[in-house]
């Protein structure tokens, strides 16, 4: 007892001090696991905080791209197609060659009456595929522009509410220039619709040139003669000359550099121009518009209902003439039997799914 006694004497201050350090470092330690704690539990706030702003981007640029689609749907389409409907009127009007055949029977010679039959011949043709085909691609070309524009309103809502989404160079995008960017899907009628008619009609020409009016035609015949027009159109010249029809050339020459990206100075309508065009000209768009072609084909002559038999080309080229207007007043149609063409709805969810920036 005494040396218990003893050894607490002698060895009293040490023990305090032992006590003291061993109860500061157990304070130190909890306060620290204490602040790590918080630490943690912030990092999870932020990491939740993040995911619901994630969240939030991605409903404001789905409703952006809905807002968007809607306008292209019932405003920016129709009015393209009413537009393209009018001009094709104007420039092919197939009524003064219906009535001099009308007013030449018992007047004009036998070689006068085959020249007009075989201007109508023509121009009948050419303006049926130059309607399937102007509406096909323009529906097509608005819904690239949809897409492309939903991209940019997307980037444009990840900067407005700072998310790690953002892309931090992006241009904020001026409600003028959507306008201006939607309102150019006028070009092709405004602009392009000359040359096109004048290739259209020399395609038409060319694959015309053997085909008697008293030839039979079946639904077969007519379905091969406009898909041949179509490709002999296609296939004429630069591999992309159609895309000068839909958009101009000039205002987008300078726009790329030499490895094909955008210089820093193109303006935000000229690089929405310039993505458009990349896509327009891209071979899976190629593919995609053949294929959409094809579609429409089908259901126009299902829609002409050829006899079985065949019938001659004379009896055939009224509906041929009636077909080209009817394509455009029932575009809606039309334009819903693309859209449901499983190349076409692949190819617009995959240039879709690339907004979805990671």
């Amino acid at each position: 007892m005494l040396s218990l006694r003893g050894f607490w004497r002698r060895h009293r201050r040490k023990l305090y001090v032992t006590a003291g350090v061993l109860g500061s470092g157990y304070l130190l330690y909890k306060l620290y696991n204490a602040h790590r704690q918080r630490l943690a539990d912030l990092d999870t706030e932020l990491e939740h905080e993040r995911d619901r702003n994630e969240e939030l981007i991605k409903a404001q640029m789905q409703a952006h791209f809905e807002n968007i689609q809607r306008i292209a749907d019932t405003t920016t389409l129709p009015h393209a197609i009413h537009y393209l409907n009018s001009r094709i009127a104007e420039e092919l009007d197939l009524s003064h060659l219906t009535d001099k055949l009308m007013q030449a029977k018992g007047q004009s010679t036998s070689a006068e009456k085959l020249e007009l039959w075989d201007r109508l011949k023509i121009l009948s043709f050419t303006r049926m595929v130059l309607s399937l085909w102007a509406m096909t691609i323009l529906s097509l070309y608005i819904r690239v522009q949809v897409n492309i524009l939903g991209r940019h309103l997307y980037i444009d809502t990840a900067r407005g509410l700072g998310s790690s989404l953002l892309i931090e160079d992006a241009d904020l995008i001026h409600r003028d220039d959507q306008q201006k960017f939607l309102a150019s899907s006028d070009y092709l009628s405004r602009s392009g619709m000359p040359a096109l008619i004048s290739n259209i009609q020399a395609a038409a020409t060319e694959v015309l040139k053997g085909k008697q009016l008293r030839d039979s035609f079946n639904a077969t015949v007519l379905h091969a003669t406009i898909m041949q027009i179509l490709d002999k159109f296609m296939s004429t010249g630069d591999p992309h000359h159609w895309v000068n029809y839909l958009m101009p050339e000039l205002e987008l020459a300078t726009a790329f550099s030499n490895d094909n990206t955008l210089l820093p100075d193109v303006n935000k309508f000229e690089q929405l121009m310039a993505e458009t065009r990349a896509v327009i000209s891209s071979a899976e768009f190629g593919s995609v518009a053949d294929i959409a072609l094809r579609a429409v084909v089908d259901t126009v002559i299902e829609d002409m209902g050829v006899q079985p038999g065949g019938v001659q080309l004379a009896k055939v080229l009224a509906r041929v003439a009636r077909m080209g207007p009817t394509v455009l007043e029932e575009s809606s149609k039309f334009i819903q039997i693309i859209l449901n063409v499983p190349e076409v709805e692949r190819f617009f969810t995959l240039i879709y799914s690339s907004m979805q920036i990671s």
